[in-house]
């Protein structure tokens, strides 16, 4: 399996988005394309000895960068060779199987929908996010990449987050819910309330409204809201992290009797951290799109872009998009696509 890796996306450079990828053909049977440029990659994987000697690293040149304070739209057209749009167009022509980038998200989707297209009857493509929670990870879409959204929208996205927890977290009908602001049947806006009644007229495992105070108990096995809602949600829940972890140690530092504590439980806490490290869960899968692409934080670490290589190649190996389409199928007449409906991404996303 080929994964292209924009390498020019980011906020910390292209250092760690090679080791990330070093790191990923290092553990698994694939081979990383890195996209960007040339003499920038060429000196990052000289830290990296042998490892594009070995085969399993390339380089792809390109010239361009689309910024992360951009216009998506605008930057794709104008910068036709940036290593984001450079990376889809290889996968329109068949040479990789999925794209990973940490750059501008809004691009990065834009790219993937002129690039690919949409899978059939889907549309709106959306961004989906993994939350751990006290039981399974969750997974919560649109976190970002469409604000404004119809009713069909969001129970498609439901039907997409359903595939992807089907195929990369092993549910079997993963329990579907949409974010509401009280559990009760007939809670929330105009859109939620629509939105309920077509769960609640599909074959899908679906449980209702929940509250964003169940997010993280693990209750639900996928998460349903538009963009602006899941967008709010992952900062909050990044912020909240961070915040703790920073407190946390404060606290451990102003007591020696807590800094006593603290060494007999190291490896309590380092669990810990490593249960709500966005690293841990890689990238954003874009689903709805006719190929797998994924969307990593802007400051994500060389863990993280090598677990976001994981994910891509899951996503294809386990056909993910394959099932999205069953489910479409089976959904009938609340899963047409609005042919009307004009392609509208933003830039607020993982």
């Amino acid at each position: 399996m080929r994964i292209a890796l924009d390498c020019m996306g980011g906020d910390r450079g292209p250092e760690d988005l090679v080791a990330g990828a070093v790191q990923a053909v290092s553990e698994a049977d694939l081979d990383v394309i890195l996209f960007g440029d040339e003499k920038k990659l060429t000196a990052s994987l000289k830290g990296h000895a042998g490892a594009r000697d070995a085969g399993r690293i390339e380089i792809v040149p390109t010239t361009e960068v689309v910024g992360m304070d951009e216009s998506p739209i605008e930057a794709i057209r104008r910068k036709r060779d940036s290593s984001i749009v450079v990376a889809f167009e290889r996968f329109k022509s068949g040479e990789v199987d999925a794209v990973v980038s940490a750059g501008n998200s809004g691009a990065t989707m834009a790219a993937a929908v002129r690039s690919l297209g949409r899978l059939k009857k889907i549309a709106r493509p959306g961004i989906a996010s993994i939350f751990p929670t006290l039981k399974k990870p969750v997974v919560m879409m649109d976190v970002g990449a469409n604000v404004d959204c119809r009713p069909t929208h969001l129970f498609q996205f439901g039907l997409m987050a359903a595939a992807f927890s089907e195929g990369i977290i092993g549910n079997d009908r993963p329990r579907v819910g949409v974010l509401s602001i009280g559990e009760e049947q007939g809670k929330g806006n105009t859109l939620v309330r629509k939105t309920d009644q077509l769960f609640r007229d599909s074959s899908l495992n679906y449980v209702g409204n929940i509250e964003a105070s169940s997010t993280f108990k693990g209750d639900v096995d996928v998460i349903v809201c538009d963009g602006f809602v899941g967008n709010v949600s992952l900062k909050i829940s990044e912020g909240l992290a961070e915040a703790m972890t920073i407190m946390l140690r404060d606290e451990i530092n102003n007591s020696l009797l807590a800094k006593l504590g603290y060494l007999l439980s190291r490896g309590a806490f380092a669990r810990f951290k490593k249960r709500i490290d966005y690293a841990e869960y890689g990238g954003a899968p874009l689903l709805g799109l006719k190929g797998t692409g994924i969307v990593c934080h802007g400051r994500s670490s060389a863990v993280a872009i090598k677990n976001a290589i994981f994910v891509a190649a899951e996503t294809v190996h386990n056909r993910v998009n394959d099932r999205i389409m069953e489910l479409v199928a089976e959904s009938g007449d609340a899963g047409n696509n609005d042919s009307s409906d004009d392609d509208h991404f933003e830039t607020g996303a993982p």
